[in-house]
This record gives C-alpha cells, structure tokens and sequence, in this order.
C-alpha cells in the first residue's frame, strides 16, 4: 500500500495547462511514489499466484514471474537509489512525492521482506503441495528414495562434480567475485591441525561454490509411473555429497545463497568518446563487476554464515540488503515446471491467433494495405502479419528499400532472417538496432553484427537517447509512382513476445504518414532538422508538448460546456507534467479514465483534484503493453498510439512515437472493442484507490462476469463481442464515429 508522503511541497516544471500555475508547488501527498507503486504492481502479479481461480501452473508462472520482477528493480531502481546516496549523485528526475532516497530504501525493505514471506509461503504451504497432487514432485534431500540416491550418485560423479570448482577463503585466497545472480554455496569444512608435538587440533574453514549455471536447477528423477514427475533441486543433489570435494577435510555445513548487483547501463553523452558500441561493450564487462545491493540466503544458514558473506569486502550488504528465504533462493527456477509436456487443464487454454481478414484475403500484404489501413492487435491477432511485409518485402523485385527500427528482439526471429535476406537480394536495408535495450544488450549487439555480416546498413542509435520507438518502412516501385508502405507499432518486433504481450500495429501507406517516416529514419540515421510533421509526434522533441496540449484542450472544452473526455491506456503513469494537467482537467470537470498496468503515480479520487479520474490495472494471462489514448474533443474525437509511456524517460530521454489512428472503422474499433472492454473488465481488473491501495472488482449479483482478455479471444474468433460484453461496453457511453 502506498501512503502519503508528508513532506513540503516541491516545485514542479512542465508546460503549464491553464489553472495551474507554471513553476507552481503540488502538494507533495498528491503523488504516489514511483518506486511502492511498482512494489505495489508486483503485489498484484502475486495476487494471481494465490488466487485459486487461476489454473495451478499458471498460478506457478505468476509466481516466477514476482520474482524475476524483484530481481530487476533490485538490478536497477534500487541499485539506483543506493548509487544516489553513495556516490551522493542527484536524480534524474526527483521524486515529486518528495520522499528521500533513504527513505525510499527503508520503505522498500519493509515492504519486500514481508511481499517476500508471503512469495514462499505461497510456493510452501499451497503451489508445491497440490502440484504434488497431481503428480508434479519438488523433494527434499531427506525425501529422496534409496534408488533415488543411487541415481543422483551417479548423477552427480558424471554429470555434476566435472563443473564444480570450490573457492577457498582465507589470507591466500581472497574473497571470491559473486556473479550477478548466481547461485553459491557457502560451506563451513572442519581439518585438523598439527602441532610440532604430532597433536591434532579442530580447525574451522569456509569456502564458497558456485551451483553451476550450465546445468538444469531441476533434476528429474527416474520415475516409472505415467503422469508423476519428480525432481530435487541441484544444489540440494551437491549440498550431501560435497565431501568429495575436499580431501582430508568435512564440510559441516553449507547454506545456498545469491547476490544481486547493480546492472544499471546507463551511458552519459560525455563518457562517449570512440563509438556507442564500444562503451556498451565496455559496459556490459563491468556489469558483473556492479556493486551488491542484494543478498538472498537460506535460512538453513546460521548467523556466522551470514555475517561472513554481509561483510565480506567484495559484497558490504547493510541488514536491510540480506533476505532470508524459507525454500529454494531464486524461485524463478521454479518457472521450469510450467513447462512439463501435458496437464492441459492446470493450464490456460491455448490461443492460435489468425491473420486479421483484410491480409488473409488478399494476394500480399501490399495489395491488402492499399486497399485500407489495417489495425493488428496482438496477440489476439497474428504478429505474422508484421513477418510477412518484412519477408515479402525481402523477395519482391519491386522492392528498393527497407528501414526498420529494433529494440528487443528474439533469439529465433524471421524478421531478422528477412532483412539479411532482403539486403542479400540487393535492397537497401538499414536498421536501428537499440544497444542500449536494457537487460537486451548483448542479444542485441549478437543480432547487429550478423545483420551487418549480411550486407544491412546497421546504425547503433543516438547518443544520450534510446530509440524506444517501433517502426518499419518499406519503400516500393509501383505503376504509378514510388510508395511508402509503414508499420507503427506499439510493441517490439519480436514474434515470442508478440504472443504474450497486448499491442498494436498500424499499417498504412498514406502519403502524410509515408514523408513522417521517412523523416524519422533521416534524423535517426543521419542528421535531419525542421521537417514539418505531419503525422507523427516524436520524443523528445515534442511528443509531450501534444499530450499537454491534447489535456489542456480537454479542460477548455469542459470549462465552455462542449464534450470533453479521455481515456488513455499505459504502462506507467509518472511524468508530473502530465499529472498536473489531469489534475487540472478533471479539476474543470473532464471525466478521466486510466487503464495502467503498472507505475501509477497518479491519486484518483482526491476530493477537489482528482474526483473524475478513475485508475484501473488489468492483470491477466497476458501481459497488457499497449498504449492508447483517446481524447473526446468536443464532437471531433481524436484517437493516439504510442511507443511511449507517460514516464520523464519516455518523453525526455528517448525516441518514441505517438501516431493517430484516423480511419472512423479503425477509429471506433479500438475504442468499443478494445478500450471499453478494458473498462468493462470485472474480473481480471482493480481499481486504485485514494489512499493508493488497490480494490479488486468483481461481477454484480445481477450482471455478467467479464474478462477483457477472454472477450478480445472471443472477439477476434466470431469477430464480434459476445452479447453480454457488447451490453456492458454500450452502457459506458462511449461516443463513436462509425458504426
């Protein structure tokens, strides 16, 4: 839960919409804060792992999930705060809640050893004992069977003991460097000293052993029976059999363990001297090396174990850095049961989506998009539409140039094979490949190199800024001219994630749009200044001067008695600027609706403030990642995607992209079918409150239970919502253009 904060006001700099005062003080207890909001986002994916409704291995992959989350904000947002206060460095963008960096580290501790208790006593006391239920075993060392033993005897002397190498600690051996997130062991081993009388005296040394990566942390057990799996942990197969280790010597004791580090990238224009690739390079070595900020340990291990490893010279933790853990350290591994062939029914049905109808029925993809503009909403919708005007683009003679921007890519993507193909077959290829893709570098860097291999023009991003931005351009020969065919998207070319993440993709070859993209990639690749756009709305330039501008106008249209509302759907929500000028505007009476998954920094129902702002997060089986955002405008409603959350970073620090949807069908597809089921949600959905927590809601005793994410499934088989969904959607008044 996030409370307010109790602090002095603090000035706040944005491009004032009317009513609030440019430069003028918010009270600070108007805004959460960023970094309990998050912590409060990942509540919620925790909250699907112990809602029995969820089928039980989805249960468990929500689980996993929490913890992966933890690890990067322990990777990132809290190695940052610590940073600020160590190296006594100023933030890039200061919390408008006030709240100090201390202060945020001592809440996020609290927060997280309890958020943390609860983690294993979901795994502990209701996952792992109805998945033994059905036949899906975590066992204990002491659980094992004497033919059990026999294997991982065998196991271990073949598989395991050839990759294990102890570290020593002692004066001639110093404390050995901890990889990011690698397991370890630490071992306490008792030898004997001699004294020159020939008496031997108990000596107690400690060692440390890295749990090797290389192999599975689930071993499976030879079971005969049909429909049981069971499996022990790897360092639970080497903790009893590390005797063999140390000759002469016997281990008394061991306890698992894992440090997190600081994995934080973030290049300064000024470090800058020979080429980005190389200081990312340079990077990505050190990020091994970042400072601990985490420590996760057993609580098998005792006080002397843990006092060793807290202060070790090499790791410095402060107690609120070191978490004890009652079952496996890092129970994202866990995420590999999820994976065992079967037990359709523990988990959610599975979804083959199609090619949206427009593409399907046409002879290529360009015959499709120069009949109309085509909308894709993944992954309701095929992503195989976005492969197929890459790959098409690659063979087709009359094809002279393709121009694509990639900021997460995947390890098998044929998008990736198109475009060496395409530059293969002559076409000029050039691609954006964002380096700095965070926790993605070195995928990215791999992806880069084979593309240039293959012929493609490969630029590595502009310096001091990350291209979030998603878009492709294929440039084509036809009868009556050159054409520009564009995809703007709202997520990355990526075809895994494109199955599990909601986005959406444009398709368009309007001439406005064709001259936008064309600019971009100008000023992305080369130097380019003082195009008048059009279409496109570009960060950092002055894609958050529309969003204030469309707000402001929002509260003017209000004020002079015309229709006036918004409704926008993001990830986060933290920008102040924009903060303000919602505030203002439901001040003035504009009815707010906001669907953010995560990061809300925004305080809804604020008597005099935020009375008409309404927040909701959808948590679901798939991850919602598309940014929409509707503006009422009187009777001439405007329609927005976009690349960009409404974050300092987004608007300020990176490339990004917001684009009108203009087409009325198009227009008022994804503000009934999309938007208003998001809001008719009342399953999957929980609205924040005034006082920053979160309700869930749920079905009225008289009224259909809806799911946004079931219905879109629905709406993407029969091409229509159900009945009920379409009711509910119809009751929330939302204007439309075509029908």
């Amino acid at each position: 839960m996030s409370e307010p904060i109790q602090t002095e006001a603090i000035p706040i700099p944005y491009a004032s919409p009317e009513g609030v005062p440019e430069g003028s003080a918010l009270d600070p207890s108007l805004f959460l804060n960023r970094e309990l909001s998050w912590l409060d986002f990942n509540e919620r994916v925790l909250e699907e792992a112990r809602d029995p409704t969820v089928p039980l291995l989805e249960r468990l992959r929500f689980l996993a999930i929490t913890a992966s989350n933890l690890d990067e904000f322990f990777e990132v947002r809290v190695a940052g705060l610590q940073a600020q206060i160590f190296e006594q460095l100023e933030p890039q963008d200061p919390p408008p809640d006030g709240m100090s960096p201390m202060a945020q580290l001592v809440e996020i501790a609290k927060r997280v050893r309890d958020f943390v208790s609860r983690q294993y006593e979901t795994w502990l006391q209701d996952l792992r004992p109805k998945l033994a239920e059905v036949g899906i075993e975590v066992v204990d060392p002491e659980e094992v069977t004497a033919e059990e033993t026999a294997f991982l005897d065998s196991y271990f002397e073949s598989e395991v003991y050839p990759v294990l190498t102890p570290l020593a600690i002692d004066p001639a051996h110093p404390f050995p460097h901890l990889h990011n997130k690698s397991l370890n062991l630490i071992l306490r081993l008792e030898g004997q000293d001699r004294d020159r009388g020939g008496a031997q005296t108990p000596r107690l040394l400690y060692a440390v052993l890295q749990v090797p990566g290389v192999l599975s942390r689930l071993v499976r057990l030879p079971v005969e029976e049909p429909g049981r799996h069971r499996f022990v942990l790897l360092e639970d197969v080497i903790g009893p059999r590390l005797d063999s280790l140390f000759g002469g010597f016997r281990v008394v004791g061991y306890a698992p363990f894992r440090v997190t580090r600081n994995s934080d990238l973030s290049i300064q224009e000024s470090e800058v001297k020979s080429s980005l690739l190389s200081i990312i390079q340079e990077n990505l070595r050190k990020r091994m090396w970042g400072d601990a900020v985490r420590m996760e340990i057993s609580d098998r291990a005792d006080d002397a174990f843990a006092s060793l490893l807290q202060t070790a010279p090499a790791l410095d933790l402060d107690d609120r850095d070191v978490y004890r853990v009652s079952g496996p350290v890092a129970l994202s591994a866990l995420a590999a049961l999820c994976k065992i062939e079967g037990y359709r029914e523990l988990k959610e049905p599975p979804w083959e989506p199609r090619l949206p109808t427009p593409i399907s029925a046409r002879p290529t993809i360009f015959d499709a998009i120069r009949e109309q503009d085509i909308l894709v909403h993944h992954p309701f919708e095929s992503f195989d539409a976005v492969v197929q005007l890459i790959e098409q683009a690659a063979v087709d003679p009359q094809v002279l140039a393709i121009k694509q921007t990639l900021y997460r890519t995947a390890e098998d993507n044929p998008i990736i094979d198109a475009l060496a193909r395409a530059a293969g077959n002559g076409k000029q290829v050039t691609v954006l490949v964002e380096i700095q893709a965070r926790l993605d570098e070195e995928n990215n860097i791999s992806k880069a190199r084979m593309l240039q291999k293959a012929g493609v023009h490969v630029v590595y991003g502009m310096v001091g800024l990350k291209t979030h931005c998603k878009a492709a351009l294929v440039v084509r020969r036809e009868p009556d001219g050159i054409r520009r065919y564009i995809h703007l998207g709202t997520g990355n070319y990526n075809p895994t994630t494109a199955r599990l993440y909601t986005d959406l993709g444009l398709f368009t070859c309007s001439p406005e749009f064709g001259d936008d993209a064309s600019a971009l990639f100008n000023l992305l690749t080369g130097y380019s200044h003082g195009h008048d756009w059009r279409k496109l709305h570009v960060a950092p330039f002055h894609l958050v001067d529309k969003v204030l501008e469309m707000i402001d106008r929002e509260r003017q249209h209000a004020e002079a008695g015309r229709p006036a509302r918004i409704i926008a759907k993001m990830n986060a929500l933290v920008d102040p600027r924009a903060i303000a000028a919602l505030y203002a505007a439901s001040r003035s009476g504009v009815k707010v609706d906001l669907i953010v998954r995560g990061i809300c920094c925004l305080r809804p129902g604020v008597p005099g403030v935020s009375e008409n702002i309404r927040v909701i997060s959808i948590i679901d089986k798939f991850l919602e990642h598309s940014r929409i955002v509707y503006f009422q405008n009187g009777d001439a409603p405007e329609l927005y995607l976009s690349s960009a959350d409404w974050m300092p970073r987004n608007f300020n620090r990176r490339v990004e992209l917001l684009f009108p949807v203009e087409e009325p069908r198009l227009h008022d597809r994804i503000v009934r079918e999309i938007l208003g089921v998001y809001l008719a949600d009342n399953v999957k959905a929980r609205e924040l409150q005034p006082d920053g927590t979160y309700r869930r809601l749920s079905p009225p005793p008289d009224g259909p239970a809806i799911r946004a994410q079931t219905a879109l499934q629905e709406q993407a088989t029969r091409r229509e919502l159900p009945a009920a969904v379409a009711s509910a959607v119809d009751g929330l008044g939302l204007p439309v253009r075509f029908r």
